[in-house]
């Protein structure tokens, strides 16, 4: 039982009730691999088979099988999401915690879309259920700063961004969101929280200021409320930068911890304010980026694969 549980895991096709098929990658491979180990360990017996056809099925059969079982999965998972969506919730406060099933339903997502080789047509529907579910639970400054209008990024161009010396993970992130999205010229300054700030001077994640902490939003939060920036990278690069910079356990994600080891390392690595701030600004986006590819790669797959391009093992 554990190890037919182990194979759901890894999203492999049963064929006939003893063949076990997955695309032929190194991480399916090595998915198999793991499985290998674990039967033989407990003295099973297991074949791995590397093959480029299967007596009795065409290759559009098998990517058809891989489909129904992901689509099986996004609509148990898209079940699921309605049923919390119909229930009767109190109004969000403002310093409301996420909803605990809204991050356990993310993570199925994640799940499943990870072993999702051929692009199961019902993945939309579980992402837009899941977009439909975070709205609805969204605390009344969750978009922070809609109410109080967007802002336009064309004002904000050709000026210097000033904030405190000796950057953190949020005016790292902060800084890397203003030159990324709203400011691509922006230029950056440190000062300390009494200094005069010039009126073509921007402050950020200093006290008391427009772009700073507010409510329960941390700077970069502040920030992609005020400018309207809708992406999902960014929102997850917003719930890591949360929970690090206000210490909480509000998002949870798993790599968190890393992250901020990364930032401490990087302080303790320059002593230079500017090059501490560049260099956390090129760990964002490389973040950034690891997050905009994992929510593009299934729709950003072809419908079908030939055998040429993904052979089963």
């Amino acid at each position: 039982m554990r190890i037919w549980r182990r194979l759901q895991q890894i999203g492999a096709a049963v064929l006939r009730n003893s063949i076990y098929v997955l695309p032929n990658t190194p991480e399916t491979r090595e998915d198999f691999a793991w499985v290998r180990a674990e039967i033989t360990a407990h003295a099973g017996q297991v074949s791995l088979l590397e093959a480029n056809s299967i007596d009795g099925y065409t290759d559009d059969e098998l990517v058809r099988q891989f489909q129904r079982d992901r689509d099986a999965d996004y609509h148990r998972l898209a079940g699921d999401v309605r049923r919390v969506l119909r229930r009767p919730r109190r109004r969000a406060s403002r310093r409301a915690a996420p909803h605990p099933e809204l991050r356990k339903l993310q993570e199925r997502l994640a799940a499943i879309t990870a072993i999702d080789h051929f692009n199961a047509p019902a993945a939309d529907d579980a992402r837009h259920a899941l977009e439909d579910l975070q709205m609805s639970l969204s605390p009344p400054n969750g978009a922070s700063g809609a109410e109080e209008g967007a802002l336009h990024r064309e004002d904000f161009r050709g000026r210097v961004w000033v904030t405190r010396p000796r950057p953190g993970v949020d005016r790292m992130a902060s800084a890397w969101l203003i030159r990324r999205f709203i400011a691509p010229d922006a230029r950056f300054a440190f000062a300390t929280p009494q200094a005069r700030v010039t009126k073509r001077q921007i402050p950020f994640d200093m006290p008391d200021v427009e772009f700073g902490h507010h409510g329960s939003d941390c700077t970069f939060e502040r920030l992609v409320g005020r400018f309207r920036i809708s992406d999902t990278g960014v929102a997850r690069l917003a719930h890591v930068v949360h929970d690090l910079d206000l210490k909480e356990a509000r998002y949870r994600l798993p790599e968190g911890v890393a992250v901020g080891r990364l930032v401490e390392g990087l302080r303790a690595a320059y002593t230079d304010d500017a090059e501490l701030l560049k260099h956390g600004m090129v760990m964002m986006e490389a973040l950034y980026r690891s997050y905009a590819r994992e929510a593009t790669s299934a729709s950003s797959r072809p419908r079908t694969r030939k055998s040429s391009k993904a052979r089963r093992a």
